[in-house]
C-alpha cells in the first residue's frame, strides 16, 4: 500500500506565518471577482492599459526564470507584487530577478518568491530583497515555525537589504548605483 502525501503551501513573510490574500490565476478573468491575483506575465501584458493602472492594488505578476524582466520595467508603478518562481533547486535565474527589481528597477512592491524555496537559499533570498515566500518544502516550514531562518553572521557581498552596523564584512565593498 502506498501512502501519499500532500505537501501544504504556506505564506511566509519576515514577520512569520500569515493569510495569503493574493490568488495565481491564469487570465485576466479572474480580475472580474473580487480578490488580488498573481497573473502569468503575457496574461498580465496582454491587460488593457487602463486596467492595469485601476487594478495596481489587486493585481500581481509571475516571471518564470526564462521570462525577461525588461517587459515589465516600465510597467512596476502598475504593481503590487511580483512572484519569481524557482522551478527547481538549481535554477537561479529568479534570484538575479529579484536583485534586479529591488537596486536597478527600484521597486516598492512585495517580491515573493514561489516554488521550490529551500532551507539554504532563504538567507539569501532575505538579502536580495524577497520579503514574502510561498513555502511547501517540509523541512523549511518546520525550521521557520521554530523560527530559524539559517544563514551565516558574516557576508562579503553587499546586497539589497542592508546590514546593521557590527563585526560584519559588508563594509570592504558598496554596491553600486
Amino acid at each position: 500500500m502506498t501512502e501519499t502525501t500532500t505537501s501544504e503551501t504556506r505564506l511566509w513573510t519576515p514577520e512569520g506565518f500569515r493569510e495569503d490574500e493574493w490568488a495565481h490565476a491564469e487570465g485576466a478573468d479572474a480580475l472580474a471577482g473580487n480578490g488580488r491575483f498573481i497573473l502569468p506575465l503575457q496574461a498580465f501584458l496582454g491587460l488593457d492599459p487602463e486596467v492595469r493602472r485601476s487594478a495596481k492594488e489587486r493585481l500581481g505578476v509571475l516571471l518564470q526564470p526564462g521570462d525577461q524582466l525588461e517587459k515589465i520595467a516600465d510597467l512596476l508603478d502598475q504593481l503590487s507584487l511580483v512572484a519569481l518562481a524557482f522551478p527547481a533547486f538549481n535554477d537561479g535565474r529568479s534570484f538575479s530577478k529579484g536583485e534586479l527589481l529591488r537596486a536597478r528597477y527600484h521597486f516598492e512592491g512585495a517580491v515573493r518568491a514561489t516554488g521550490q524555496v529551500l532551507v539554504d537559499q532563504l538567507p539569501h533570498m532575505l538579502r536580495l530583497g524577497f520579503d514574502e515566500f510561498e513555502i511547501s518544502n517540509p523541512v523549511l516550514l518546520k525550521r521557520l515555525e521554530e523560527g530559524r531562518t539559517g544563514g551565516l553572521g558574516l557576508y562579503y557581498q553587499p546586497a539589497a537589504v542592508t546590514e546593521p552596523k557590527g563585526p560584519k564584512y559588508s563594509w570592504r565593498r558598496v554596491r553600486g548605483s
